[in-house]
């Protein structure tokens, strides 16, 4: 853990510009036998547009960073060969649905998805579409993929103004505590009959966590830490340590 930081940010500056990833440009043939080889195992993977992180720093509660285009398929086989290079991040926002007893809600990924089986946060790497200008729209993205994960909505929570940014080399997570208006119980429940309805969701089930002792294997470790600072006793948060 001792790799893990943590901090509370008031402020997102995340811009887009242009860059040429040597991975890509060295590695294009490869990636494309990559992909073509996973889609054959899971064909509903889509090779879409997404935009990854460079350069990210926490200055006082400011986190800066900024973003390049790249697609999926080179995304992934940077995953699958284990982050090869410096520089280069997963830069991506999470939803925190949480209820007024402090209790998490987390999706576990479908079969049928690049992250099979594991247990975390709403959550997605930005693309195109989170674009606003120049500007990364991280809040946005975090709506989006609630939204596409879960089927709820902006009036099923109320979103906290700071982020808890998790920096976990190669993946910067910016967490976004998401309150509840109902239990998480009934919000399980709401997201289960949500997903019972879509022919191929993202999530195939959804998992309460209470405290730290619900960790598990199946989670990665920048959630893990989220969780172990926000709930280390059931209803407590206290301040993150800064990295």
């Amino acid at each position: 853990m001792d790799d893990i930081s943590i901090h509370r940010v008031a402020t997102l500056d995340l811009t887009l510009v242009p860059w040429t990833w040597p991975f890509a440009a060295e590695n294009s043939a490869d990636v494309a036998a990559n992909f073509a080889a996973q889609q054959a195992k899971k064909p509903s993977l889509f090779n879409g547009r997404v935009l990854l992180m460079r350069e990210p720093q926490v200055i006082g509660q400011r986190l800066t960073a900024t973003y390049f285009e790249s697609d999926f398929a080179t995304y992934l086989m940077w995953r699958d060969f284990g982050f090869p290079g410096e520089g280069v991040f997963a830069g991506f926002g999470m939803g925190a649905l949480r209820d007024a007893e402090g209790i998490f809600v987390m999706g576990e990924m479908s079969p049928h998805t690049a992250n099979a089986g594991r247990v975390y946060f709403p959550s997605g790497t930005p693309d195109p579409s989170d674009l606003v200008g120049d500007r990364v729209d991280i809040e946005g993205s975090i709506v989006r993929e609630v939204g596409e994960e879960t089927g709820l909505t902006p009036a099923d929570y109320t979103a906290r103004p700071e982020f808890l940014c998790v920096i976990a080399k190669p993946a910067v997570a910016i967490v976004q505590v998401l309150d509840l208006t109902t239990s998480a119980v009934a919000a399980k429940q709401t997201i289960l009959d949500n997903i019972a309805r879509e022919e191929m969701p993202e999530f195939s089930d959804v998992h309460l966590i209470r405290n730290a002792a619900d960790i598990t294997a199946a989670m990665p470790r920048y959630v893990a830490a989220f969780i172990r600072e926000m709930c280390p006793e059931r209803g407590q948060d206290r301040v993150p340590r800064r990295g």
